[in-house]
């Protein structure tokens, strides 16, 4: 069937198939077979589009992301205070806390102190009165007060292995009985060392 009366124009493939079918078809005349050529108009259209949309392509790269870690350790120390000496044993306790990366191992010294002459083994804190007298005490890794806590790797430091987080170390602190110095406030400072 041939539709003679049919007008095309610029306008009609603006607007696409759809249009066009219309014209075809008289005006929207509801003859069975001009709502056929309709249909297979629009579906060839969208059949069209679906073509161009599977040719779509991309193109993929990707990223290298590294980083290294170092072994790093830190640490901090609470203050240890005897509080008053009146010539009887005074013990009390203080903490170093670790922080180390894990798996990494670790060694805690704590030095012989600021007091003239002072040792390891021999600590004591520094009066303030005449002549700088010293009251004598000792650091150790255990509650009896027998195994001194000093600064040398591998025989009298505190070993450990970092775990990411923090660890508690107690120092223990002991003013022997029997120290009759001047009266007067007495001070030491120690210094804690992590060897890593």
């Amino acid at each position: 069937m041939i539709f003679r009366n049919a007008r095309h124009t610029p306008a009609h493939d603006a607007a696409g198939p759809a249009a066009r079918c219309v014209d075809a078809t008289g005006g929207g005349n509801p003859f069975r077979s001009r709502l056929l050529l309709c249909g297979a108009a629009i579906a060839a259209a969208t059949l069209g589009l679906t073509a161009q949309r599977a040719d779509a392509a991309t193109a993929v790269s990707t990223m290298a992301v590294s980083s290294t870690v170092q072994a790093t350790c830190t640490n901090t120390i609470t203050p240890l205070d005897f509080g008053t000496y009146t010539g009887v044993a005074v013990a009390v306790n203080a903490v170093v806390t670790v922080t180390c990366t894990n798996t990494t191992a670790y060694n805690v010294g704590l030095d012989a102190g600021a007091s003239a002459g002072a040792t390891v083994t021999t600590r004591a804190l520094t009066g303030t009165g005449a002549g700088a007298p010293l009251l004598d005490y000792v650091l150790t890794t255990d509650a009896a007060n027998t195994i001194n806590w000093g600064d040398t790797v591998g025989t009298d430091t505190v070993a450990g292995t970092g775990n990411g987080a923090a660890q508690a170390l107690t120092i223990y602190g002991q003013e022997a009985a029997g120290q009759f110095v001047a009266p007067g406030t007495y001070a030491d400072t120690i210094t804690a060392t992590v060897t890593y």
